[in-house]
């Protein structure tokens, strides 16, 4: 086989999934505001499944509420949008010192059931489409089955060397 018909493909376009570590290579997210643990399932751009371990100890869970902790639904919002955001850096072959993700809208939100301590929180994203930077998404927040919480929304993500 000549090297003319070799095509080389990066690493992060062959991974369909990211641990802890790598979740951290492609976003900024840090304690207390990263809300993913791992991803699996990242097909390309199109779609992933974030995971969340919901635990007593999330900072949250302090004032949100003390005698009946339940994590906030903007949170789980935000937790989508990481998801999103980890697929995107990931499936165009970026790291997260390359790419800059702002969110930009949120649609359609639905809060279905309380998530509490000791759930684990799988948050299925599916990009909706793209144009230009703007990227639509769909979300749902799925629980022991059952989805906890829905929405749209949108991003833009462009390289941090044209950041103004």
């Amino acid at each position: 086989m000549s090297d003319a018909s070799k095509t080389e493909t990066p690493d992060t376009e062959a991974l369909d999934s990211a641990d802890i570590a790598r979740v951290m290579e492609l976003l900024p997210h840090r304690y207390p505001m990263l809300l993913i643990d791992k991803i699996r399932d990242m097909k390309g751009t199109e779609s992933a499944v974030g995971i969340k371990n919901v635990t007593i100890n999330d900072n949250f869970f302090q004032g949100h509420f003390p005698d009946q902790p339940v994590m906030p639904g903007v949170l789980i919002v935000e937790a989508m949008a990481q998801t999103a955001g980890a697929l995107v850096i990931n499936g165009l072959g970026g790291e997260g010192g390359e790419k800059m993700v702002y969110f930009m809208t949120i649609d359609k939100a639905r809060f279905r059931k309380p998530v509490v301590p000791g759930d684990v929180l799988e948050i299925h994203v599916k990009k909706i489409q793209s144009r230009g930077p703007v990227w639509k998404f769909h979300g749902d927040a799925i629980v022991e089955g059952a989805i906890v919480a829905q929405a749209d929304y949108s991003a833009m993500i462009i390289d941090k060397a044209d950041k103004k």
